[in-house]
């Protein structure tokens, strides 16, 4: 059966890109199958796993359950574009220093709600951690060394932020 298409403009990790999509596609088919962004993962396509949870204007969604067409005009990102210009984001490192990943198949979904989190309120308590993370589910690892690195990373960015308030507070004192 022909089914119609139409054109979609996406703007995925700060590029724009226009792709064909039917009715139905999800978000989560046209990352993988047309953009090549294949981090965020099909797990149970009813949305009860968080393995494809991208970012859709700084919130976390379920990929597999919206619609592709839904997202234009708005911002995606995906775990590929976390990091930045560097190799790990801080999340990122201390998610390794923490242990939290053993097949790895959950960790992007993962590291996207808790960077929404951690975007939103900087200094979660480890109940706000799990509250978010609740709709993330991990076969391998338990959740103790999962809502460590998310603590550590909150931990390490308030200790940079304060570095930096000191450094511009000591500059201005100079002037």
């Amino acid at each position: 059966m022909n089914q119609l298409r139409r054109i979609v403009r996406l703007k995925v990790n700060g590029h724009e890109h226009e792709v064909y999509v039917r009715h139905a596609d999800t978000l989560l088919d046209v990352l993988r199958e047309e953009l090549g962004l294949t981090a965020a993962k099909r797990g149970c396509d009813l949305g009860t796993c968080g393995c494809c949870t991208v970012q859709i204007d700084g919130e976390p969604i379920l990929s597999c359950l919206y619609l592709a067409a839904e997202a234009e005009g708005k911002e995606i990102v995906t775990v590929e574009a976390l990091a930045g210009k560097e190799r790990f984001s801080p999340l990122q490192r201390a998610w390794a220093e923490a242990g939290a990943s053993q097949c790895g198949f959950c960790t992007p979904g993962f590291l996207m709600t808790a960077d929404a989190l951690l975007r939103s309120k900087a200094d979660p308590s480890r109940q706000e951690i799990r509250e978010a993370l609740s709709g993330n589910l991990c076969r391998c690892t338990g959740f103790v060394k999962i809502l460590d690195a998310v603590e550590q990373s909150a931990a390490k960015h308030r200790e940079f932020q304060a570095s930096e308030n000191r450094s511009q507070t000591a500059t201005e004192a100079g002037n």
